[in-house]
């Protein structure tokens, strides 16, 4: 569907399939589709939809299926004329994160270029068999994983479901040279029985994004000769910025390495513009241009106006570059957490706290306190194989973090909330604490 859309010069517009039908029914009246393509399994949420657009059942021997769908349209002229590169091409909806999903308006340029920066970042074969977990709906699996492998002539196994034992099964079965992943997925992998036994000698290299990786699970993966690269993207890049490189990359699991060949990259103190040409900085905000950055969200003026400034989209990431010129992701702006003057960013407290054995997830965010206006709150997953508090976590966090950035109050919880793409929704967890974070913090 996507192919015989971008042939048509019609926009492609997937879907995430785990919505309910009130959150279907938002994106449908923000994208206004002419006809809902649904495979089977999604059958139930279509008859639940408040004003749907003509349904499409994906099964071509149902009446108004493909089938039909294409009779009706074997004598009519092409939407367009000839598809350029600056025409839209696909609508991907953000993982609403930072508030309400918006659409990310891709055009058939975008992908291009982003297709060409994976294969001189990556040097993607056309004898790979890449397995795709990502979703289709986001710009990972179809941008990272789908493009390119599918450019250069290779193949694209496709799984329709994360099942740890299933996925390693398939490594060893179909010979996958690589796949892409969201750290909690490399970790659990890492984790099962199955691991260790598993066939991984197909693999050329794994890719994950997404957040950071807690460091053991890279160095289980690279401990079994698998080579583990970080990137770093977003959807309205198509999505790749940086990716790290196989010669340097197992002595920097952290890092996401450098840009991308035709992706220019700036790093600008948070809340300032771009600085002058040739202008740089170890630690800032950064900010992307390139030939695979969006032009702006779907039907929303103002915010795509308010996500660029000078020419450069805002990507509200603070990144740090180290003296050899490898690149690390610090925080998101909006995350970090300003405690007496100090700025505490808590992507460097989560790495500290998932070091630690049997914790296997945390986050941390800033919750409001009336003599340093704000202190950390660490919500923390353990395995359950270490009796752990909140004093002797605390305690075990003094000999690598300064008194101030070790957070003040602590909350054990069994797991944390997420998006399908692995990012932990953090305003779910400022929800969680209201008006009143000193409740339950236990």
């Amino acid at each position: 569907m996507f192919f015989a859309a971008g042939r048509l010069g019609a926009i492609f517009v997937p879907l995430n399939t785990r919505l309910t039908p009130a959150e279907v029914d938002r994106l449908l009246d923000d994208a206004r589709p002419a006809v809902l393509f649904h495979g089977p399994e999604q059958a139930a949420v279509t008859v639940q939809l408040s004003q749907p657009p003509p349904l499409c059942p994906a099964a071509g021997d149902q009446p108004g299926g493909i089938t039909a769908l294409i009779e009706a349209g074997r004598d009519r002229p092409p939407l367009a004329g000839e598809v350029d590169l600056a025409d839209d091409a696909v609508i991907l909806y953000t993982s609403g994160t930072t508030g309400a999903p918006k659409g990310a308006v891709l055009s058939h340029g975008n992908l291009t270029f982003n297709t060409m920066n994976q294969l001189a970042h990556a040097d993607v074969l056309g004898s790979d068999t890449a397995l795709c977990m990502a979703p289709l709906f986001h710009a990972a699996g179809l941008g990272q994983v789908s493009l390119p492998t599918l450019f250069k002539g290779g193949t694209v196994v496709i799984a329709t479901s994360f099942e740890p034992a299933a996925i390693l099964a398939a490594i060893a079965a179909q010979r996958i040279t690589s796949f892409s992943a969201v750290p909690t997925m490399l970790q659990i992998l890492c984790d099962h029985p199955d691991f260790a036994a598993t066939d991984l000698s197909s693999l050329r290299y794994v890719i994950y994004g997404g957040s950071a990786v807690a460091e053991r699970a890279a160095v289980a993966w690279q401990d079994r000769g698998v080579p583990i690269l970080q990137g770093y993207g977003m959807t309205e890049a198509s999505p790749g910025v940086y990716l790290a490189v196989a010669d340097g990359a197992a002595d920097r699991p952290l890092s996401i390495g450098f840009p991308h060949f035709f992706t220019d990259v700036q790093l600008a103190p948070p809340g300032s513009g771009p600085g002058p040409a040739g202008a740089r900085s170890a630690t800032g905000e950064l900010l992307v241009q390139g030939l695979n950055v969006f032009r702006g969200y779907w039907e929303r003026p103002a915010e795509s106006a308010a996500a660029f400034s000078g020419g450069w989209f805002r990507s509200g990431d603070v990144l740090r570059i180290a003296g050899d010129g490898w690149a690390y992701v610090v925080d998101r702006i909006k995350d970090i957490v300003i405690s007496g003057g100090e700025n505490i960013y808590p992507g460097e407290v989560e790495a500290r706290i998932s070091a630690l054995p049997g914790i296997t997830d945390c986050a941390v965010i800033g919750t409001p306190d009336p003599r340093w206006g704000e202190v950390g709150l660490a919500f923390v997953v353990t395995s359950g194989t270490r009796d752990w508090t909140e004093a002797t976590l605390r305690d075990a966090l003094r000999a690598g973090l300064a008194p101030f950035k070790i957070p003040k109050y602590v909350r054990f919880v069994p797991q944390l909330p997420k998006t399908v793409t692995g990012k932990v929704r953090k305003q779910d967890l400022r929800a969680i604490i209201g008006k009143d974070p000193h409740d339950d913090r236990h």
